[in-house]
C-alpha cells in the first residue's frame, strides 16, 4: 500500500549548498539549441543536460517559511500542495534571484533578514551561486559568486538565466499591447527591437530639448522685446565715459558767464592795466629788495625773485585776458547743455545711480542680446538633431516592421501547430501586423501594432483574445506561445506559476504532455493543481504547511514513488483511499510509459532563433 507523505513535510532538510563548490568566473555562452526527435527519452543522461540549471535552491526566513533547501531535477520538476502551503513563495524567491523587488516586510516576522540562494549549473559543467540578502530593516545585498552586484547586474544575468511565467501573464495576454514583445520574442527580434526603442528614446529626448528651447525663447522673446528697447534707449543718447561731469562743468561756466567775464576783465585790470596796477608797484618791490639784500645777504635769494615773479605775472595776465575774450554768454547753449545733462543724468538714475552704471549696463545688455542670438543657433541645431533622430527612428522601426510582417506569417501556423497539441485541434490564429500607425502611436515598440486573434472552434471567425479565449485556452495559448519562444532560447530555466490555470480532463493531460517534452531541452519548474500534468513530471516536490510551536512553516519533500501515487490520489479526489490511490497509481504509470514513448512531433528538426528570417 502507498503511504501518504504528508507526516514528513515539516522535517528540515540539509542544505546541500554548504557543501558547493564556488566558481568566481560563470561561463554563460550564447548557444543554438537544435531539437531533435528523442523517443527514448535519454533527457536522464547527465551529458545532455541543460545549457544552464537551477541545482540547488535555498531559502531563510522567507515569508512563511524558515529554512528551506531543494535539489532540482535537471528535466521537468513540478510543485504540488494544498492552497496556501508556499509554492508561490518558491517562486517568488527565485523572482528575487533574477532581480525582482526585495522589500522588508517579504522577512519572516521576528528573523532579521531573509536569505535566498541558487546555485547554477553552467554549460561547462562549472557551478555560480547567486544570492540575495534582504534585511528587516536597511537595505538588501547582492552576491554573484560571493562578490557584491547591482540589482540592474543582476537583473541582467537573470534574464540570461531563467524565464519565469507567473500567473498575472495569463491577464497579460489580454492585453494586446504585450502581443509585440511575444510576437518579437518568437521571432528573435528583440536586439532590432531594443534598437528601435533606444532610437525612440534619442528622438525623444531631441524632442524633448528643443521643446524646451523652445518655450524658452518664448518665456524669451518679451525679454528680447525689453532689452532691445533698453538697448535703444541708451544708444540713443549714447552717453559717453565723463560725460556727466564735462556737462556739470559747462553747465557752471555757461550759468555764470557775466560774473566769470567781469572777474576775468577786473583782475586782467589789477593786474596789469591800472596806473597802480601790480605789475606798475612791483618796480618799487624790487628796488626794496636789492636795498634790503645789500644791507643783509639773506635776503638775496629772495631778491632772485624778479627774475622769476615777472614771467609768471605775464602768463597769468595773458591767461584772463584770452579766458575773459572766450567766455561764451549763450543761453542757448546753456538750454542744450542742460537738456543732454538731464538726459544723461535720467539714464544714470534708471541703470544703476552712474554714468558707469549705465555703459556697463549697456555691455550687459549687448551681451544678453548676443546670447540670444545663439540661443537660435542652438536651437537651429537640436531641430536638426531631432529631424536627424526622427529619421532614425523612423528607419529602424520600418525595418522592424518589414521583419514583424515575416515573422507573423511563420508565427501563426506554428501556433497553431502547438495548440494542436494542445487539445486544440480546430485552433486558427491570426497574427495582424498593423504598420504605419499614426505618429501619435508610435512609441518605443516602434510604429506597429500587434494583435492575436484566435477562433477556437470550427466556422468562427477569428477574433481577439480578449473576447473568445476562455482561460484554459488562454493557458494553452500562452504555453505554446512560451513552447515556441523557448524552443529558440540557449539555456534558461523555465518556469511556469500554475499555467494549467482553467485547464482539466484531455487538455490538462496533453499541457502535461508539452511540459515534459520541454523538460527534455530544458530544465522546468511548474506549479501545478492538475494530477494530470503532475504525473508527467520528472521530478515530483511536495510543498506542505504545518503549525510547530505556535508558528507557521512551509516544507518541501521530494516525493517518492509511492509519495507521489499519494499527492496524485489527493489531487484527483482530495482522499488517500485504496481505489483513489490504485487510480493515482494507473496515472503515475500510464504517464511514465507515454512520456518515454513520445517527442516533441510539433517541433520543428532544427529552430535556431537566428535561422527564421
Amino acid at each position: 500500500m502507498a503511504r501518504r507523505w504528508e507526516g514528513a513535510s515539516c522535517r528540515r532538510l540539509p542544505c546541500p549548498l554548504d557543501a558547493v563548490k564556488h566558481y568566481v568566473n560563470m561561463a554563460l555562452p550564447s548557444t543554438t539549441v537544435a531539437i531533435r526527435h528523442d523517443p527514448a527519452g535519454a533527457r536522464a543522461r547527465s551529458d545532455e543536460r541543460p545549457p544552464v540549471m537551477i541545482r540547488f535552491l535555498s531559502i531563510r526566513d522567507l515569508a512563511i517559511v524558515d529554512a528551506m533547501d531543494i535539489e532540482l531535477d535537471h528535466g521537468f520538476n513540478v510543485l504540488t500542495g494544498e492552497t496556501g502551503a508556499g509554492k508561490s513563495i518558491i517562486i517568488g524567491a527565485l523572482g528575487l534571484l533574477v532581480g525582482g523587488r526585495g522589500a522588508a516586510d517579504l522577512v519572516r516576522t521576528g528573523a532579521a533578514g531573509a536569505r535566498v540562494q541558487a546555485t547554477f549549473e553552467t554549460e561547462d559543467g562549472e557551478e555560480s551561486i547567486v544570492r540575495r540578502e534582504i534585511p528587516a530593516q536597511g537595505r538588501g545585498r547582492i552576491f554573484i559568486d560571493d562578490a557584491l552586484a547591482t540589482a540592474a547586474a543582476l537583473r541582467t544575468l537573470g534574464r540570461r538565466l531563467v524565464d519565469i511565467h507567473g500567473q498575472h501573464e495569463h491577464q497579460a495576454l489580454l492585453d494586446p499591447r504585450s502581443h509585440v514583445g511575444l510576437l518579437d520574442a518568437y521571432g528573435g527580434l528583440e536586439a532590432a527591437a531594443s534598437e528601435v526603442a533606444a532610437a525612440h528614446d534619442r528622438w525623444r529626448r531631441a524632442e524633448m530639448q528643443l521643446e524646451a528651447e523652445r518655450e524658452g525663447a518664448r518665456e524669451a522673446a518679451a525679454r528680447i522685446e525689453f532689452l532691445q528697447f533698453q538697448l535703444e534707449e541708451i544708444d540713443r543718447i549714447s552717453p559717453q565715459p565723463g560725460e556727466d561731469e564735462l556737462l556739470r562743468n559747462e553747465r557752471r561756466r555757461l550759468a555764470n558767464a557775466d560774473r566769470l567775464l567781469h572777474l576775468a576783465s577786473q583782475t586782467y585790470a589789477a593786474l596789469y592795466e591800472r596806473d597802480d596796477s601790480v605789475v606798475s608797484s612791483l618796480g618799487v618791490v624790487w628796488r626794496q629788495l636789492d636795498e634790503l639784500a645789500a644791507l643783509d645777504s639773506a635776503f638775496v635769494e629772495h631778491a632772485a625773485a624778479r627774475e622769476t615773479v615777472p614771467p609768471l605775472l605775464d602768463d597769468l595776465a595773458h591767461a584772463l585776458r584770452s579766458y575773459a575774450a572766450a567766455v561764451e554768454v549763450s543761453p542757448d547753449r546753456l538750454g542744450e547743455v542742460e537738456t543732454r545733462l538731464a538726459d544723461v543724468e535720467r539714464l544714470a538714475r534708471k541703470y544703476g545711480g552712474s554714468l558707469d552704471a549705465v555703459l556697463e549696463r549697456r555691455t550687459a545688455i549687448d551681451a544678453e542680446i548676443r546670447r540670444c542670438t545663439d540661443d537660435e543657433t542652438r536651437r537651429a541645431a537640436l531641430e536638426s538633431e531631432a529631424v536627424a533622430a526622427r529619421a532614425a527612428y523612423l528607419g529602424a522601426a520600418r525595418a522592424l516592421s518589414t521583419r514583424r510582417v515575416t515573422q507573423a506569417r511563420s508565427l501563426a501556423p506554428a501556433l497553431e501547430a502547438e495548440l494542436r497539441q494542445l487539445a486544440m485541434p480546430n485552433g486558427r490564429v491570426d497574427v495582424v501586423v498593423e504598420t504605419g500607425l499614426p505618429a501619435e502611436r508610435w512609441g518605443q515598440r516602434g510604429t506597429d501594432r500587434v494583435e492575436l486573434f484566435l477562433s477556437a472552434n470550427p466556422g468562427e471567425d477569428a477574433r481577439p483574445l480578449a473576447r473568445v479565449a476562455s482561460g484554459g485556452e488562454l493557458s494553452r495559448v500562452m504555453l505554446a506561445l512560451k513552447t515556441l519562444v523557448a524552443t529558440d532560447t540557449a539555456g534558461k530555466t523555465l518556469v511556469f506559476d500554475e499555467i494549467d490555470a482553467g485547464i482539466g480532463g484531455r487538455a490538462a493531460d496533453r499541457v502535461g504532455e508539452r511540459l515534459r517534452a520541454l523538460g527534455d531541452r530544458y530544465q522546468v519548474l511548474c506549479v501545478t493543481h492538475a494530477p494530470q500534468l503532475a504525473a508527467y513530471a520528472t521530478a515530483h516536490f511536495g510543498v506542505s504547511k504545518c503549525v510547530s510551536e505556535g508558528r507557521t512553516r512551509t516544507a518541501v519533500e521530494r516525493l517518492s514513488p509511492d509519495g507521489r501515487i499519494a499527492e496524485l490520489a489527493r489531487l484527483m479526489t482530495g482522499s488517500g483511499s485504496s481505489a483513489a490511490l490504485a487510480s493515482a497509481s494507473e496515472l503515475l504509470d500510464s504517464r511514465h510509459a507515454a512520456s518515454t514513448r513520445a517527442a516533441l512531433p510539433a517541433v520543428r528538426e532544427e529552430t535556431p532563433r537566428t535561422s527564421r528570417e
